[in-house]
């Protein structure tokens, strides 16, 4: 029997109110945030996106229905969405496409002369970047776009990988993991909880070559090892419950790599960064979304 998805789409009034949004949302389980800029307004009681300012667009995201706590759910959608003022469409569907579904959306990104993500579809970067990566990202996060990946990214060109063991925890697409194998990683333990990331994460891992990158679904970040690299690109309810785990997790004089975390936060992450052994060394914030690089020597 085909899957079914709830999915649910919303008109936001900018980008960094759509951040926030897919901060709540990601932390109720919601994934494959397909974002699109004006013209698509939802009529249905939806604010009509000429009402909007700069930045403003439409978002659909999605959750497997078998996951959708009814009750649970939709008071908290609606606690969300009241709090700025947006009403949102639910609707269930059947599994599709999803490829067409990200095509129309997907363009190339470049970080600097860094790194460039593109799909299949786009042409090489030129000029040239000193990595490129393609990534098809069908419903799991992680593609560049979002200021998270981005910032992470910016921060893993001044580390040193080259024969190094790397964690990723909450791979989606595998990006990171797929980077950390181009910049000379030893191994890469490349993890996510979710169905979708496992499927997209090995896709993409295979359509990059990478031949050191182990997949595995898991319930919390608890390893049986120790690792000289981690990274976790997730929100901050999923960093506060799981950084004692990470912390095991890393060999002495490791690098600790945390993102997903909003401006406001920095103080609070900080704080309990250090209670568990790490000091900050770097941060990058953009878009009013932070990470940090931190280390435990």
């Amino acid at each position: 029997m085909p899957k079914e998805y709830v999915q649910i789409a919303f008109d936001f009034n900018s980008q960094e109110q759509l951040d926030i949004l897919v901060a709540h949302l990601s932390d109720l389980g919601f994934d494959g945030f397909n974002e699109e800029m004006p013209n698509l307004g939802i009529n249905d009681g939806i604010a009509s996106l000429n009402t909007l300012g700069q930045g403003a667009g439409h978002c659909k995201t999605y959750i497997q229905k078998e996951d959708f706590d009814t009750n649970l759910l939709e008071n908290k959608l609606n606690i969300i969405f009241k709090q700025y003022n947006i009403n949102y469409l639910k609707s269930i569907i059947k599994d599709k496409n999803w490829n067409a579904e990200w095509e129309s959306n997907f363009e190339p990104i470049r970080v600097a002369n860094f790194v460039g993500i593109r799909a299949n579809f786009h042409p090489h970067f030129d000029p040239k970047v000193d990595i490129e990566i393609e990534i098809t990202p069908k419903m799991s996060f992680g593609t560049g776009h979002h200021p998270t990946t981005f910032s992470v990214i910016e921060l893993m060109e001044g580390i040193d990988f080259k024969s190094k063991s790397v964690y990723d925890f909450g791979t989606g697409t595998g990006i990171l993991a797929i980077l950390a194998e181009k910049l000379g990683a030893a191994s890469v333990l490349a993890v996510d909880n979710d169905d979708w990331c496992i499927q997209n994460s090995l896709e993409n891992i295979q359509s990059n070559d990478c031949q050191l990158i182990s997949i595995e679904k898991v319930a919390s970040a608890l390893q049986n090892k120790q690792f000289d690299i981690i990274i976790a690109n997730v929100n901050r309810h999923i960093i506060e419950a799981n950084l004692p785990a990470l912390t095991k997790a890393a060999a002495s004089n490791s690098i600790l790599v945390l993102s997903g975390i909003l401006i406001e936060d920095q103080q609070d992450m900080i704080n309990l960064s250090a209670q568990n052994g790490w000091k900050m060394q770097q941060s990058r914030a953009l878009n009013g979304w932070l990470s940090l690089l931190l280390t435990n020597h």
